[in-house]
């Protein structure tokens, strides 16, 4: 079994190159079944989440080739559009193929929604957008169906901001019958991405990154080429990574305008931040100061970026304080930094962290990408040595964890070892 270990590495210094975006990929790769030709992606990362989606494009007959950081994608040959339950149970975004299929096959059978392991995902605004168009939805033990002789526009409202909804909204109303309008939208930069790339094909989506989407049903989508956005939450971890220790990080590639929230807390609590057109540079002064922090939808502060955001934190004298809203039970990497020695009580949605107290080595788990993220930079702030497991929950956003933090300077190495050699309450997860 594989386990990272990390060990207190000074002041990180260097430039990281920012991936494309994980969220973006993985609506993107789903969103070219729904073309009528070939279609090339760029900047697509090689994780393990677009391993599964490759697995599950191979069962339904749409060939899926990746070279580098290009996928060619063939829809032409898809003969199915029933998806294993557990493929799709092993990642977030399988909900897209309910969404994308429809309206080619009128029936598709898929099931439900897994990937990181701290709060079930719910669904119900999914379902409200294919009821809304016509559909009809039955619920299964491990699986539902959504079918629907036809598909026809209609004006939906959000009953609360999600972005996952109104993409799968958006890949079900390009090819319906007529306009669907989408109200209390959500407005992140993987939402506008999708859109793009789909209006690159011919669909015809209007105020993408606004509250309101209005969607012109077409026929026929083309084929083409579209390069994903870089993923603005690895970069906002790479950022924090800069003030960990005191530091400088530069983050390439990068599109600064996505994380105009992080930046803004980044500079509150004392990291000094400098923008170009493409780059971002972090400079840790070594003070930092405690703040309160407040999750929220896009352009707010992303739930993603709460847990690597815990790890700074703890290196800041006084009380912080990290509400999420969006996700309340984001905070199983809260148990993991009491292993290593931080002082924080949880309060329901809220985080109270003790800043500025030592941190230990020791063995710990991540139980998803973020919190993985989070465990890796206090475990270079600590004493000693930090030893990670869950690495394949690290492994679904990252595509090259290691050699990316080693390029900062970061001292860590990816082992091996026998589950059984794992301390007791490791192996439990607890």
């Amino acid at each position: 079994m594989k386990y990272i270990q990390a060990e207190y590495s000074g002041p990180l210094n260097g430039k990281v190159h920012i991936p494309g975006a994980k969220n973006s990929s993985l609506a993107l790769l789903v969103a070219a079944s729904l073309a009528d030709d070939l279609v090339t992606l760029e900047g697509i990362p090689r994780i393990d989440d677009v391993n599964i989606i490759a697995g599950i494009s191979r069962d339904i007959g749409m060939e899926l080739k990746q070279e580098g950081g290009q996928v060619v994608i063939d829809p032409r040959r898809i003969h199915s559009a029933v998806i294993d339950p557990g493929k799709a149970s092993s990642y977030r975004a399988s909900y897209y193929f309910a969404g994308a299929l429809l309206s080619k096959f009128g029936r598709v059978t898929i099931g439900f929604p897994g990937g990181d392991d701290f709060v079930s995902r719910p669904i119900d605004q999914h379902i409200k957008v294919f009821q809304a168009l016509g559909a009809q939805v039955h619920i299964f033990s491990d699986y539902y169906v959504v079918e629907a002789a036809e598909l026809k526009g209609a004006d939906i409202y959000f009953d609360t901001i999600t972005s996952g909804a109104t993409i799968n909204a958006m890949l079900a109303a390009v090819r319906a019958k007529g306009r669907t309008q989408l109200f209390n939208a959500a407005v992140d930069p993987e939402v506008v991405d999708t859109a793009v790339f789909l209006n690159r094909l011919g669909a015809r989506i209007y105020g993408a990154g606004t509250d309101r989407i209005r969607i012109e049903g077409v026929s026929y989508l083309n084929g083409g080429t579209h390069s994903v956005i870089p993923d603005r939450l690895i970069a906002g971890a790479f950022l924090m990574a800069a003030g960990i220790n005191g530091g400088q990080v530069t983050v390439q590639d990068v599109i600064p305008e996505h994380l105009g929230a992080c930046l803004a807390k980044l500079e509150e609590i004392g990291v000094q931040v400098e923008c170009g057109e493409s780059h971002i540079t972090a400079y840790g002064t070594g003070s930092l100061k405690a703040t309160r922090i407040r999750t929220g939808m896009y352009p707010g502060f992303a739930t993603d970026l709460q847990q690597p955001m815990t790890a700074l934190l703890l290196q800041a004298k006084g009380k912080s304080i990290i509400t999420d809203r969006v996700y309340p039970k984001r905070f199983a990497h809260v148990p993991q930094l009491r292993r290593l020695g931080a002082e924080i009580e949880l309060r329901q949605e809220s985080a109270f962290i003790r800043g500025g107290m030592p941190l230990q080595g020791g063995w710990v788990h991540a139980s998803d990408v973020r919190a993985g993220t989070c465990l890796l930079l206090a475990g270079l702030a600590a004493e000693g040595r930090t030893s990670i497991t869950g690495v394949e929950h690290i492994e679904r956003g990252y595509e090259d964890v290691i050699g990316s933090f080693q390029s900062i300077g970061a001292r860590i190495t990816m082992c091996e070892m026998d589950a059984q050699e794992l301390p007791g309450q490791i192996q439990l997860k607890g």
